[in-house]
């Protein structure tokens, strides 16, 4: 979800780039250089420079490429305030998200209210707006939309439905989802719904 971030924010952008497959179970030479200190994905390498964290990444496109449809808003106040939601969505969202396929009982159904509670609180952020940016496609559309890949995944093995939760928020999703920056970038739901019931199931999270 995080590598479709950079993606997404390149193609919202219009900028052309070279997209390479990274095999987390036997990381090249480059990703091992590019981001020494983290070893992960993604990394963004720009006139031979690497840039690496998601969010950090899609701030750097915003500055770097300004002109083309701009992400976060030039307001200090509003700039901070995406800022905090972007976060949340990868403190709060990720986390209870992660526990909704990686536990049984109890602890998966603590995750499920968690995870129903940061989407609302998410949902009541939006409110009527078209985007979380306003009238434009913005900073925290961005942070949380690549998550609505993995939506099924999370109800799947919650066991519940997001819409029945927050239609309004899936609303939005399906909106984020008819621009073809967004539809082009993110993964199929199937695909990695697939991978994670065989993920649990080899390593016994059943």
């Amino acid at each position: 979800m995080f590598g479709m971030r950079a993606r997404l924010a390149l193609a919202e952008k219009g900028i052309d780039y070279e997209y390479k497959e990274e095999n987390l179970g036997d990381k090249s030479p480059v990703l091992l250089e590019m981001n020494p200190v983290h070893k992960k994905i993604p990394v963004l390498i720009h006139n031979g420079k690497p840039v690496c964290e998601s969010l950090i990444i899609v701030q750097y496109i915003d500055e770097v490429w300004k002109d083309n449809s701009p992400l976060l808003p030039s307001d200090p106040y509003q700039k901070a305030q995406a800022r905090f939601w972007a976060d949340f969505v990868d403190k709060k969202v990720y986390d209870a998200g992660k526990r909704l396929w990686t536990t049984k009982g109890d602890g998966l159904e603590t995750a499920k209210k968690d995870f129903i509670e940061a989407l609302k609180l998410l949902e009541a952020e939006l409110e009527e707006k078209p985007y979380f940016g306003g009238e434009n496609f913005g900073f925290v559309d961005v942070a949380l939309v690549t998550f609505s890949s993995w939506f099924y995944t999370y109800e799947t093995c919650g066991n519940f439905s997001v819409e029945e939760h927050c239609p309004k928020l899936m609303e939005w999703v399906k909106r984020c989802m008819e621009k073809e920056s967004v539809s082009k970038s993110l993964a199929d739901p199937k695909k990695i719904c697939d991978f994670i019931l065989f993920y649990k199931k080899k390593h016994g999270f059943e």
